[in-house]
């Protein structure tokens, strides 16, 4: 069984992450850290996720770059697969603190994956303080996007704490590996041909889009006015001018500090209702009212404020691949809550309709054809206009279980990929469970950052 979404070649913007990791600065890996109620069985967890791996390959397969990068790199089966590697347990030593299991999730989220195995690893924390035990879950963004590992994450999720067996998986199955041996002009003329239907399907898409348009004469009429509407906002999007705003976070490495907060979710539904506006609205409207007061108590106050904010554009129940657009839109970091909730919601409500949102596949394909220096130079140089990331991923509204054991939390670990810092919430069980991920060289000091990202959520809570 395999997800049938799921194509041999990486989309382009897939290979856009895996190239521009070259530099580690843009590191598109993410993950998870799930706290237990107590250690989830190792062995059982095992079984799951070899039972994940035969419905989702991707767990299964590595990378492989395509002769003369004419098509995006390739998945293929890893011959080698080993989920001994992928799975792992430690334990904390003592005291076993909750500082101690983020201060491990910061050092394992900067660890570059091993670039010829399947790009997973989970690892299961014991000796947490009072008998607890917790995840860390780490996935490079190529596999699948946030959404996406959340359903992927139902393959080994259960619904109570001991269920009936699904049946195990041995483990040693005949898989062989890719076709070895394949001569360097079937290697390209394969690369060549996934190329030119890629184009041909991106042309007849163009070419729908003007039939449509000369079959309809009051679309012709719009066509200036559309054609000036997508270059604008392309230039919102892929190639905006300037710099970051902040005034303190200039600096980058690759350092890091992870940090949870955690809000909860009926609260903030009506807090939003009652501003005018939705959940994602209020918990932009937080961080950047949290980012607006670090500002001010380090005695640097800034009105505005860049950020990039993926839209999701998953239409299917899939869980592989990936399917969202970055955008990126200025954000007030006043004092008011309400004044600025008001403000954001108005922005954010222009940024997802921007007509620059379906060219994103497209944009890819073009970058992607860069020499990779030259990749790396372009992309940091809009990375730099961003001052921090925020993304809002829906989780499940009622208790889960991992072999075993009870999820009392579950904070994303967002990568920063060259921003001062990512705040990602993941619903779950009446909690927004957010994950704080700081570039220690741009926030010199997190902890003060989140607390006043805790204050303006508790600002903004006040209206529910």
């Amino acid at each position: 069984m395999s997800d049938p979404e799921m194509g041999r070649h990486m989309s382009d913007v897939e290979a856009l992450m895996w190239n521009l990791e070259k530099d580690p600065h843009l590191s598109a890996a993410f993950g998870n850290v799930t706290l237990f109620d107590r250690p989830p069985d190792l062995d059982r967890l095992r079984v799951r996720m070899l039972e994940a791996s035969e419905v989702y390959p991707r767990l299964r397969q590595r990378v492989a770059p395509v002769l003369g990068r004419l098509a995006p790199p390739e998945w293929v089966d890893d011959a080698d697969f080993d989920i001994d590697y992928h799975l792992r347990q430690v334990a904390l030593p003592a005291p076993g603190t909750e500082r101690q299991l983020f201060d491990l999730a910061a050092k394992l989220a900067a660890t570059p994956f091993d670039r010829t195995r399947p790009l997973w690893e989970f690892t299961v924390v014991d000796g947490l303080e009072g008998d607890r035990a917790a995840l860390i879950q780490r996935m490079h963004h190529t596999l699948t996007d946030g959404e996406g590992g959340v359903r992927l994450s139902v393959q080994f999720i259960d619904l109570e704490r001991d269920p009936e067996p699904r049946g195990a998986t041995d483990g040693d199955d005949d898989r062989s590996g890719p076709p070895r041996g394949r001569p360097l002009p079937v290697l390209a003329l394969e690369a060549l041909a996934h190329n030119v239907r890629r184009q041909a399907g991106a042309a007849r898409r163009a070419a729908t889009g003007v039939a449509g348009t000369i079959a309809d004469p009051r679309r012709l009429a719009r066509v200036p006015g559309d054609t000036v509407d997508v270059v604008q906002s392309l230039s919102r999007q892929a190639m905006v001018s300037g710099e970051r705003r902040s005034p303190l976070w200039t600096e980058r490495s690759l350092s890091r500090h992870f940090d949870v907060l955690r809000v909860p979710l009926d609260d903030a539904k009506r807090a939003a209702k009652a501003l005018g506006g939705s959940v994602n609205d209020l918990f932009v409207a937080g961080a950047a009212g949290g980012a607006g007061a670090y500002h001010r108590a380090k005695g640097a106050p800034v009105d505005e404020l860049r950020i990039s904010m993926p839209v999701s554009t998953r239409s299917s129940g899939t869980a592989g691949g990936n399917a969202f657009t970055p955008t990126r839109v200025l954000v007030p970091t006043g004092p008011d809550p309400r004044e600025r909730f008001v403000e954001i919601n108005a922005r954010l409500s222009v940024t997802k309709e921007e007509r620059a949102l379906g060219f994103t596949e497209m944009l890819a394909g073009v970058f992607n054809l860069l020499p990779t220096s030259l990749l790396v130079r372009v992309t940091k140089s809009q990375v730099e206009t961003v001052d921090f990331t925020t993304s809002n991923v829906r989780g499940a509204p009622w208790p889960l279980y991992i072999a075993g054991a009870l999820i009392e939390g579950n904070f994303p670990l967002g990568p920063v990929a060259g921003t001062a810092f990512n705040l990602t919430t993941l619903s779950y069980n009446g909690s927004l469970d957010m994950g704080l991920h700081v570039d220690r060289a741009a926030v010199s000091e997190p902890d003060l950052l989140r607390a006043c990202i805790e204050e303006s959520f508790g600002e903004l809570l006040a209206f529910s």
